[in-house]
């Protein structure tokens, strides 16, 4: 019943196209899905990722006009991600980085990870950590790690391992890996801190993290795991691209279970993923007014 790694970790943004800006042309990821907040369209929702928009590899973003800046990590949530890049392609990354005119940090890495560390158009942390996969491109290759940020390490860890069927990799009372085993999006690093601060949810703050269920199946059994432990989570919900249900863990931050299923070739080619707005079909008949009070979105692309 063990999850199979992160599926998608999801912040909020001021401005979707200084998102999609950064994290197309500087990250160098795709743009594999435009569509909306399917709780308030007239938010977009946008989904950053490899070229198939694989789980894992997954980070969105919902943007509306008028969102308020700020946002701020704390207690109970969600603080910060790390991608990993291809071994031996930080130092090409520092230079690109300066080139481009982003300003970059040497992160002291965990557990012995070697990073550089970037603050996107909100103020958000961004690693990129270098991993063991040799790759012809720099590019990402998926989540490395979401930091979790609670006044208690140990429920949290609880439900990772116990319900979840994570183990702890490394680390200590304080900082505690652990890891799904995946060969992307396979780490949370639980960072224990007991007189944090409780966070503001604005931009450049993180909404939640998914966990990934392999299809309908894991997901029930999941979901009864999560309920019989006493916890309160939502029905599951059709995402059009997956199915989810949420739920809040005992140290505050809020968990999604995503299926891998269907994907986001259910509405575009795979040559054209994220090109054009993309609709539930329960909003279909408010296209037209749901794209007039969008913010307008020009594309992107990668800066060599």
């Amino acid at each position: 019943m063990a999850v199979a790694g992160l599926h998608h970790v999801t912040a909020i943004s001021a401005s979707a196209q200084a998102t999609l800006d950064f994290h197309v042309r500087v990250l160098g990821l795709r743009l594999v899905k435009r569509t909306v907040n399917f709780e308030d369209a007239r938010a977009w929702h946008l989904y950053f990722g490899n070229e198939g928009g694989a789980p894992g590899t997954l980070i969105t973003f919902f943007a509306a006009a008028g969102t308020r800046p700020g946002g701020r990590g704390g207690a109970g949530m969600a603080t910060s991600w790390a991608l990993a890049v291809p071994r031996d392609s930080l130092d090409g990354w520092k230079r690109r980085l300066k080139r481009l005119g982003v300003p970059v940090t040497e992160s002291p890495g965990r557990f012995g990870d070697r990073a550089l560390a970037v603050d996107d158009p909100d103020g958000l942390r961004v690693e990129l950590v270098e991993s063991e996969t040799r790759a012809a491109d720099p590019w990402p290759l998926g989540l490395h790690a979401v930091t979790l940020t609670v006044t208690d390490a140990g429920p949290t860890v609880a439900i990772l391992e116990g319900l979840f069927g994570m183990r702890v990799a490394a680390g200590d009372e304080t900082l505690r890996r652990v890891s799904a085993g995946a060969a992307v999006g396979s780490h949370v690093d639980v960072l224990q801190a007991p007189r944090a601060a409780q966070g503001r949810l604005a931009a450049g703050a993180i909404h939640h993290v998914a966990f990934r269920a392999r299809d309908d199946e894991h997901q029930a059994a999941l979901l009864a795991a999560v309920r019989a432990s006493g916890l309160t989570a939502s029905d599951v919900l059709d995402r059009k691209y997956f199915r989810s249900f949420y739920f809040r863990e005992r140290g505050g931050v809020l968990f999604e279970v995503a299926t891998d299923p269907p994907g986001f070739a259910v509405d575009e080619n795979a040559e054209t993923l994220g090109e054009t707005l993309c609709l539930p079909p329960w909003l279909e008949g408010e296209r037209a007014a749901i794209a007039a009070a969008l913010p307008p979105l020009r594309g992107a692309a990668r800066a060599m």
